[in-house]
């Protein structure tokens, strides 16, 4: 029989509690199970010691014996010095996915014709101010011109 070492619920809506339990694999979460191990309230501080109550000897006899730990209950585990657990690593995880990869893509090439934008109206703006006063020369040398002749 595959057996496995995992958290069963109780407690009351948004209240969990959970007990440790060494179970039948193909048995419900909180159904039948073999032996209660331990239990693990997340509602208490991290520090507290009564958050992660285990039965150490228990757990090394089931470890022994071949049951399986849950990825949480091998934390719980790891901590108490029963069994090491591998580290793990997925890069992938951290990555977007593909439509928020396109939507930030979409972003930059807004800002990048945003910033064009705005560049070139600084330019038509301090065009136009050169002009008058150049436009404003020929004039004032037309009117000289006149004065003179």
């Amino acid at each position: 029989m595959a057996t496995s070492i995992r958290l069963s619920r109780g407690g009351s809506k948004k209240r969990p509690y959970y007990r440790i339990v060494v179970a039948d694999s193909r048995a419900p979460r909180d159904g039948k199970f073999i032996e209660r191990i331990g239990s693990y309230n997340p509602v208490l501080p991290k520090g507290d010691e009564k958050r992660v109550v285990l039965d150490i000897d228990r757990a090394k006899h089931w470890v022994a014996a071949g049951a399986q730990p849950t990825d949480r209950v091998a934390r719980f585990l790891d901590a108490a010095g029963v069994k090491e657990r591998a580290a793990r690593n997925n890069p992938k995880k951290a990555e977007p996915g593909q439509k928020a990869k396109d939507r930030a893509e979409d972003r930059a090439a807004k800002a990048a014709e945003a910033e064009e934008a705005r560049k070139a109206a600084e330019e038509a703006a301090n065009a136009p101010a050169a002009t008058p006063a150049e436009e404003a020369a020929p004039a004032e040398d037309a009117a000289a011109e006149q004065a003179e002749g």
